[in-house]
């Protein structure tokens, strides 16, 4: 189960806010028990690059064997 703060993997693309799918973000806030999140995706050194309103079926969870993959967010 997804709580706040947890970090999560973006399932999507959403290219009008240049964010890709295996993106991490971490969620702010939880609606509905879990219908949705809104979630908030940073570069490495901190800034905010997208806040944003998903659905569950958008994110999931970090997994054991994830690796974590570095890209530009241009």
């Amino acid at each position: 189960m997804i709580k706040e703060h947890d970090r999560i993997v973006l399932k999507r693309d959403i290219p009008e806010k240049k964010l890709e799918a295996g993106d991490l973000g971490t969620v702010i806030s939880i609606y509905q028990d879990g219908v949705g999140y809104t979630v908030e995706f940073m570069s490495l050194k901190g800034e905010t690059i997208a806040i944003e309103d998903l659905y569950a079926k958008d994110v999931r969870e970090i997994n054991e064997g994830d690796v974590a993959h570095v890209r530009a967010a241009e």
